[in-house]
């Protein structure tokens, strides 16, 4: 089966996100990798559990890759108000325990998370939806663009 060529990649991955940045920056796992929501964290962030290896869990939180939301503690009443309408619509996409999937799996720059492209169970990519719904920006690492006016 292909996913067991895939498990042992992602068990790697997942320990050098737990043990900080001193890891191979350029080193992506594609996918598919299957996870189970535990909780949505935010509008970019969710909290997963995949199975690494028979009767081996891990939980870690995957940051939405390609994408920037609006912060909870922002600056301004509107970055706060879009922030939890991010999260309000990631949550109506992905039920605790759904099913998803992890594609272009990566290492987040500060080492406590991966990143990854997350799809549901009925094949949406979550970050290109927020994008169309207008409350996230297409991400590549650059200097992030405010949310508040002025």
């Amino acid at each position: 089966m292909r996913h067991n060529l895939i498990l042992p990649k992602l068990t790697f991955i997942l320990l050098l996100a737990c043990y900080g940045p001193a890891h191979a920056a350029d080193e992506v796992l594609p996918g598919p990798v299957l996870a189970r929501v535990v909780k949505v964290v935010d509008g970019d962030t969710v909290a997963v559990r995949a199975r690494i290896w028979l009767g081996q869990d891990v939980e870690t939180n995957v940051r939405i890759l390609g994408i920037d939301t609006p912060e909870t503690r922002g600056r301004c009443e509107r970055e706060r108000d879009l922030a939890r309408q991010a999260k309000d619509f990631v949550t109506a996409r992905l039920v605790v325990d759904d099913v998803i999937t992890l594609n272009d799996v990566t290492h987040d720059k500060y080492g406590k998370r991966v990143v990854a492209r997350v799809v549901t169970g009925g094949g949406e990519d979550i970050g290109a939806g927020l994008i169309s719904a207008g409350l996230a920006r297409a991400y590549g690492g650059a200097t992030k663009t405010g949310w508040c006016p002025g």
